[in-house]
């Protein structure tokens, strides 16, 4: 509950301390001044949300190519929204040449991030990630997703629940693609780990190092 003012022309102002995002806002108030009128104004103020959705129909994929790729990058930053009625689905798919690769996968309502960073038999060191996340996440609601990669430092976020893990082997060297798949593989069957079923459902705001996936494609 807040206070408000005690007369006509004074203004009671308060800034919450964490950020709301909400579609609804509802005051309900619960006392009024005894000593004046009924009475009630209220601002409220925000920053503005930009929303770019994308569908898919399960056969169907969103690729983005790099215009050259990063040398051992530092810092690689993923985030999106999505919702579907599926309980299975491609989400994120980027692969190397000598098996290197990061999926992000929905089994069975769960969200599935796998790393794999190559050959086993000469490096055994890098035997491949499985983190998993989420239940019932095919309930067609929004759910966010974050992946963050600081060299080694793996940093993996569903809808406010996040595992935080050190990768082991040469992580922050992967040969990976030029290209980044969204929603699917540009051809079926490309990974033996991979499900057969693309996504099909909704994106909302994918970016990639702060890009926005779908404004560009939009605009190209």
């Amino acid at each position: 509950a807040f206070s408000g003012n005690t007369n006509a022309d004074n203004v009671v102002f308060y800034k919450l301390q964490h950020s709301i995002k909400a579609r609804f806002l509802r005051f309900v108030p619960l006392d009024w001044n005894r000593n004046g009128r009924i009475g009630m104004r209220i601002e409220v103020y925000g920053c503005t949300y930009r929303s770019e959705v994308v569908g898919f129909d399960g056969k169907s994929c969103l690729i983005y190519t790099f215009n050259q790729k990063p040398v051992n990058a530092l810092k690689d930053v993923i985030s999106l929204k999505f919702k579907t009625m599926q309980s299975d689905g491609i989400l994120l798919h980027r692969e190397g040449k000598n098996g290197d690769h990061i999926i992000l996968e929905l089994i069975k309502g769960k969200l599935s991030l796998l790393i794999n960073l190559g050959d086993t038999k000469t490096h055994p060191s890098n035997a491949p990630i499985n983190i998993t996340l989420g239940s019932l996440l095919d309930d067609q609601h929004w759910h966010s997703v974050l992946i963050e990669h600081f060299n080694n430092q793996v940093n993996f976020t569903v809808d406010k629940h996040s595992h935080h893990f050190h990768a082991k082997g040469e992580f922050s060297y992967m040969d990976l693609d030029y290209e980044l798949s969204f929603g699917g593989t540009p051809v079926p069957g490309k990974s033996e780990t991979l499900s057969r079923r693309n996504f099909h459902g909704c994106f909302e705001n994918i970016y990639y190092n702060e890009v926005n996936i779908i404004d560009l494609a939009r605009r190209h």
